[in-house]
């Protein structure tokens, strides 16, 4: 794949189920080891798009390019989604065993990884000894141990505490600078947003159509201040002036 070719693109993508369209046209073109957050009001087809690009719906009309390959892209839902009846390990590995790594170098990997989101004491632990902050870096550390071209997040840090999402934000901005991998995220915080995203598109109510674009010109990761910065309040503002026009 050349340096011109996107990771993923949705080319005048629409969805419609029956007689009713909820996304589209809508285009989205994804640079390698780029960050684009998808705003916008609820059932303006943000996860649709989302599932567009991790292959798990296809479009009524348009185009789709998706990383190809197996563990290419990796998919993070607002659930963890984690099998209750295995360990964190077991659950981190799955991804590697799937595609044909022993078990035993696979639970290895798996520890290491769990090691990076700071889950290293609780490797053994079930799903239920989990709190939410610990289930969701479990569900990161097994979408990112296949190192991925692409990555895409559904809110997943809506159910959290505000502590525990900016804390959550932090550790995928880290992960993201260790490998890069092109980021898609579906968020309704606007500071969410604007802190980890280095291009903001905000979608118009259904049928979702893009309604305006912001590029964040600010170094990623973010520095521990950001969120202290004019450049940061400003272009909170300007993204909830953008989203409250889309909204009505």
């Amino acid at each position: 794949m050349s340096s011109n070719t996107p990771i993923a693109a949705l080319d005048a993508v629409e969805v419609a189920y029956g007689d009713r369209v909820v996304l589209g046209p809508f285009s989205l073109s994804l640079s390698a080891g780029e960050i684009v957050a998808l705003v916008g009001p609820s059932g303006c087809g943000k996860s649709t798009a989302l599932r567009l690009l991790a292959g798990l719906e296809q479009p009524t009309r348009g185009g789709v390019t998706r990383a190809p390959g197996r563990g290419e892209t990796s998919v993070v839902f607002q659930a963890a989604t984690l099998m209750p009846w295995a360990t964190a390990r077991a659950n981190v590995a799955l991804p590697l065993e799937l595609a044909g790594t022993a078990r035993a170098k696979a639970r290895i990997e798996a520890g290491q990884a769990l090691e990076r989101v700071g889950l290293g004491a609780a490797i053994d632990l079930k799903p239920a000894q989990l709190s939410g902050g610990m289930a969701m870096r479990a569900s990161l550390a097994r979408a990112l141990i296949t190192s991925p071209r692409l990555l895409l997040l559904d809110e997943p840090f809506a159910a959290l505490d505000e502590i525990t999402r900016r804390k959550l934000a932090d550790d995928v901005l880290t992960l993201w600078r260790e490998t890069h991998p092109a980021v898609v995220f579906v968020t309704h915080s606007v500071d969410e947003a604007v802190y980890m995203a280095s291009r903001v598109i905000v979608m118009r109510a259904g049928p979702g159509r893009a309604a305006a674009e912001l590029t964040l010109d600010a170094p990623l990761p973010r520095p521990s201040h950001f969120r202290t910065t004019a450049v940061f309040r400003e272009a909170a503002e300007r993204l909830a002036a953008e989203l409250a026009a889309a909204t009505g």
